[in-house]
């Protein structure tokens, strides 16, 4: 956990001003940007389910040793890449499938041996674990925006620790019993469909908040004080998923994501004030949606697949990497269609509707579909 904390830490220190990074070196608007992003965390997030697989065969803390080697060569290219807009991109991508090894064999090492009565805490302890460290990133980010140079030199260094550290933690086999290795041409097989989807509608919305806010606080408010604000969201996350782990365990799915979702729907319409204090507004009511509905997400996948728990969170990584996607390409556009007319306010209220209409329509859409078939094939 610790050092999932710590390679938070690096990776968030970049990730929320990418887009700010990315079209200052690309030369290129923000509806581009956004598709570029959209396509990286795709990739990060759509190998998963094979990184997961990957892992189980090669082993858990094999895995993660890789994965932090990446990371490094991702800040080392990044350090070198000051004036070369494809090399920026390219350690866009490093980090990116840096992410997509680290994720599903972090969860994985945390759960591999635990009973499920012990998951809601042991997932929700690994989120803090990691939210800890996406508090951190950001302020350090703000710190060394003026300096990227700086910024990537010091995650390069932290990585190479990092790689020692993780080289001294015990192999899975050693911690308890390894599960059966899943071979690759089952990882998409036997995907939980509901938790799959809702996760997909969380992260298209969650990420329009963390990819294009920090644009938005450009001239609204300072710089530190936004990588504050955003650390106070990733500090929520941290108090809250373990306070709450149990009883988010037993709320109904449709009632968690009706706290979770509202929560967000509130934090958008908070952002549109495009001032320091609705910013923290916003994000403590991001923090409470997001720790509900990403808690209870993989606490839903986890119950209804019959896979693997390493498996089982690529297969979720995959959801994320899709609304991930989603986010870039929708997302990226409508931001910069509300810019180009000058009511970007506008922009947080359209997400703060979403919030409102997508949840209703992924619960209703399994039972259209269920009566929709039967009369399409009776009519053949």
């Amino acid at each position: 956990m610790a050092s999932g904390c710590l390679v938070n830490i690096g990776t968030f220190a970049v990730y929320p001003y990418l887009a700010v990074l990315l079209r200052d070196r690309l030369g290129a608007g923000m509806a581009q940007v956004g598709v570029v992003l959209g396509a990286a965390t795709l990739v990060q997030f759509a190998s998963a389910p094979f990184t997961a697989a990957f892992a189980e065969r090669v082993g858990l803390q094999r895995c993660l040793t890789l994965a932090t080697l990446l990371y490094g060569a991702g800040a080392v290219t990044y350090l070198v890449a000051a004036d070369d807009p494809a090399l920026t991109v390219l350690a866009l991508f490093l980090s990116c499938g840096a992410g997509a090894l680290y994720s599903p064999a972090y969860r994985g090492y945390l759960v591999h041996s635990a009973a499920p009565e012990q998951r809601p805490r042991l997932v929700s302890a690994g989120n803090a674990a990691s939210n800890l460290g996406v508090a951190l990133g950001p302020v350090v980010g703000a710190l060394f925006l003026p300096e990227p140079s700086v910024l990537f030199t010091v995650n390069t260094v932290l990585y190479a620790v990092l790689v020692v550290v993780h080289l001294s933690l015990r192999r899975e086999a050693d911690a308890g019993d390894s599960p059966a290795v899943e071979p690759f041409r089952r990882v998409l097989r036997g995907v939980a469909g509901l938790p799959f989807a809702v996760t997909v509608v969380t992260h298209y919305l969650y990420l329009q908040f963390y990819q294009y806010l920090s644009s938005f606080a450009e001239g609204r408010v300072p710089a530190t004080g936004y990588g504050l604000v955003m650390m106070g969201y990733s500090l929520g996350l941290v108090a809250i998923q373990p306070l709450v782990a149990r009883r988010v365990g037993d709320l109904r799915y449709p009632v968690a994501m009706a706290i979770g979702f509202s929560c967000m729907a509130v934090g958008m319409v908070a952002f549109a004030g495009g001032r320091t204090a609705g910013f923290a507004v916003g994000a403590a009511a991001m923090s409470v949606g997001t720790a509900v509905l990403m808690l209870k997400n993989d606490l839903e996948a986890l119950a209804g697949s019959r896979r693997s728990a390493t498996v089982t969170f690529g297969q979720q990584r995959l959801a994320v990497g899709v609304g991930a996607l989603l986010s870039g390409v929708v997302g990226g556009a409508g931001y910069g269609l509300f810019e180009s007319a000058g009511m970007l306010p506008g922009f947080w209220l359209a997400v703060a509707v979403q919030c409102v209409l997508l949840p209703p329509l992924v619960l209703l859409a399994p039972r259209v579909i269920r009566r929709v078939v039967p009369r399409a094939s009776r009519t053949r």
